[in-house]
């Protein structure tokens, strides 16, 4: 059988007729970055084999972007997905070829027959739960999940084309000039720091897909992909018409934070209790009268990228008392988003970082207990807590008013921090948390993102004070007053004792500032940083100002795109990004002063990184495992490290030692002289594979101790200064 030809002119008019060894017998489909065709092998198998569209092939930088794809699909096994059988990104026209699967796609069957019902429905999000699972636990986000790009198979849905990452141009563009993803099924986080994007942005588009397949419409409906991109970063999702039973469980797939959305395995444990309302039989669409016969290529209409990842999965924070004992006495570890309410944007998303110095690999088990840690020389032996018994999930955590200030499992509290002790509690019904506490003003500052932020006395927990937040408000504390920045630009100041209004008013720059605030070290007091990007992402606009009183101190037009990550006196460090594709390419250093700029080059860029500063070392972990220490002050990279840790913590710094958390609960610490791994403590998971950090914890360094959490719900101090010991 011949190929099918184009009948105009252009690039495709002549299609090939091999790929390889493959014959290409007839065109599936096409879409923005290749063709998709039925084609046979020689022994006659018959495959789906890609190819790129010749305008791109000639694009050096779109290969090195197919090669991602490639890799990506390959990692995924072909349970739940179309396995590669074949590719070859080198060729004249770059191709990938995948195992046949017989069936139309969600968006097809939808067309051609209306939406699922309910048992359907079911069926389908408990085979995407698995597929996501699948490929979130190689370390694969997909970023583009949408009606097109999943097939009903007989045996249950398939998700195909895993797509090239971060395209140059789109009509829809982010604050760096990329688009990751399709609008009406992109999560929040995707259009506020697309960079920062993880496994719970295909958990958010799982919820879309859903209500599509339940209604034929999404949770979010217009003709326009800005009216579509404001919608869901603002609005309530329409959820009627969703199968009653099914509605929660679609309701927190579609949270506003990515915190509070459920893992792919706490869906499928959620869908065991609702299974006895449905039917459980394979699901097997009904016949369709189209003529396409196989998967279509979505295009890559707008790309992601097989960098953004978490080999180790997702887990999550507890529900509120009011929701336990709901879907059949399973508990589930995450709240659900309020009707009516806008789930807070936090500036910094997901935290998605790397971290990790391992020998070797250790592998997800069972809980191995409680530990008793050796005994330093100090005499400082540690101890380990669990503050909320049963619930599992990693607390965050930090240092203030003399004790160890936490939140998680529902509830804020104090432990002392010599020896683990509960001093008091304070529950929040329904509350899901953005982050660990704060003392700011001499009170315990928390966010609650039921909408308000809450003042606890640090002696009893008691509330002092509570503010309602405006939608989409972000919010940064310093030592004496809370910042927040509002969805139009305005930031406000409010006293951290009092909860009163000090100032609100407009930073200098265009459009919503990212606003940034450090510890201050004593020697030019703590002042706040707003930095705006252009479009094009070639400049930073990074204005310093007083968060006492508003008032601008520094006002500096810088080039690059930067981000702050410390300040030390009168130098403010930053990571530059490469503008199109966003990773961090050097790290530069500003010195007020003098009005100096330095930049640190690196030797390759590193995706998705967070760092720490620590007396003018800047140090990056990135989200496949790399670990860097920069010398500001030389100019020189000291030292790198390929670690095998994915997506830890962010990194804390001290004199010494460098300390991050891994996701199964391990606290890690690398001797900063060398980058060389000095100790680790044993995994603490918790119970299942649901076990796993979806936001690894930041550990806590006071003095000579170190502060850990881990997903069993544990909190735990060690010697800081011998990390051997541990």
């Amino acid at each position: 059988m011949t190929p099918q030809r184009s009948t105009g002119a252009g690039a495709e008019a002549d299609m090939p007729e091999y790929a390889g060894h493959y014959r290409l017998e007839s065109r599936l489909g096409s879409g923005g970055m290749g063709v998709v065709h039925l084609a046979r092998s020689t022994s006659g198998l018959r495959l789906a084999v890609k190819v790129v569209h010749a305008e791109f092939a000639r694009d050096r930088e779109f290969r090195g972007r197919f090669r991602q794809e490639v890799a990506a699909a390959r990692r995924v096994s072909g349970a739940f997905t179309a396995p590669v059988v074949d590719a070859d990104p080198e060729a004249e026209r770059p191709w990938m070829a995948t195992l046949f699967i017989p069936g139309p796609t969600l968006a097809e069957q939808v067309k051609q027959d209306g939406p699922l019902d309910a048992g359907q429905v079911r069926r389908l999000m408990a085979g995407l739960a698995e597929a996501l699972r699948d490929i979130h636990r190689v370390g694969v986000v997909h970023r583009d999940l949408k009606p097109s790009n999943v097939l009903l198979a007989k045996d249950g849905p398939k998700v195909i084309d895993f797509g090239i990452s971060r395209p140059k141009d789109s009509e829809l563009r982010t604050e760096t000039g990329k688009l990751i993803g399709t609008p009406p099924f992109m999560a929040p986080e995707q259009f506020r720091r697309p960079r920062e994007v993880g496994p719970a942005a295909d958990i958010f588009a799982l919820g879309s897909v859903l209500v599509h397949a339940a209604t034929g419409r999404g949770p979010f409906d217009s003709d326009s992909p800005y009216v579509v991109a404001y919608q869901v970063v603002h609005d309530e999702p329409d959820l009627s018409g969703v199968p009653q039973g099914l509605a929660p469980l679609v309701e927190r797939c579609l949270a506003k934070d990515p915190e509070d959305r459920p893992t792919p395995d706490e869906l499928m444990r959620q869908l065991r209790s609702v299974a006895a309302s449905y039917d459980t039989q394979a699901f097997i669409p009904a016949q369709r009268t189209s003529k396409t016969v196989g998967p279509v290529d979505s295009g890559g209409d707008l790309p992601r990228s097989p960098e953004e990842r978490s080999p180790e999965g997702r887990s999550s924070e507890e529900r509120s008392p009011e929701e336990k004992g709901k879907g059949g006495g399973k508990r589930s570890r995450r709240g659900r988003v309020r009707p009516g309410r806008l789930a807070a944007v936090v500036a910094g998303a997901l935290g998605l970082v790397a971290g990790g110095v391992l020998a070797s690999v250790h592998f997800l088990g069972g809980d191995p207990g409680p530990r008793t840690p050796r005994t330093a020389a100090v005499g400082f032996a540690g101890w380990r807590t669990e503050p909320v018994a049963g619930r599992a999930a990693a607390p965050r955590c930090a240092f203030g008013a003399g004790k160890l200030l936490c939140a998680g499992a529902g509830q804020a509290y104090a432990l002392d921090a010599r020896g683990g002790r509960v001093l008091w509690r304070h529950p929040f019904a329904g509350a899901r948390w953005s982050g660990a506490p704060v003392v700011s003003g001499g009170l315990v500052q928390v966010r609650d993102q039921a909408g308000g932020a809450v003042a606890l006395d640090p002696g009893t927990g008691r509330t002092r004070w509570r503010r309602a937040l405006p939608a989409g408000a972000g919010t940064q504390y310093t030592a004496g007053t809370l910042l927040i920045t509002g969805a139009d630009g305005t930031v406000t100041g409010v006293d951290g004792g009092s909860g009163r209004t000090r100032w609100s008013h407009r930073l200098p720059g265009d459009g919503r500032p990212r606003v940034d605030t450090f510890p201050d070290d004593g020697t030019a007091g703590a002042l706040a940083y707003a930095t705006t990007t252009t479009a094009d992402g070639r400049s930073t606009r990074v204005v310093a100002f007083d968060p006492a009183t508003g008032a601008v101190r520094r006002d500096t037009r810088l080039t690059g795109l930067l981000q702050p990550v410390g300040a030390e006196g009168d130098a403010v460090y930053f990571t530059a990004a490469d503008p199109v594709y966003g990773d961090t390419d050097a790290v530069v250093r500003y010195d007020a002063a003098s009005r100096t700029l330095r930049r640190v080059p690196l030797p390759a860029p590193r995706p998705d990184v967070h760092a720490a500063v620590h007396r003018g070392v800047v140090y990056l972990l990135d989200v496949n495992g790399g670990l860097d220490a920069v010398d500001t002050g030389a100019g020189e990279r000291l030292w790198h490290l390929e670690t095998s840790v994915s997506r830890g913590s962010a990194p804390v710094a001290g004199d010494r030692y460098l300390y991050f958390s891994a996701g199964d609960g391990r606290l890690l610490a690398v001797d900063v002289r060398g980058g060389r791994l000095a100790g680790q403590t044993p995994a603490r998971p918790g119970a299942g594979t649901e076990g796993v950090a979806a936001l690894r914890a930041a550990p806590v360094l006071a003095a000579s101790r170190v502060y850990g959490t881990a997903p069993d719900g544990s909190v735990f101090a060690l010697d800081a200064r011998d990390p051997s010991a541990w």
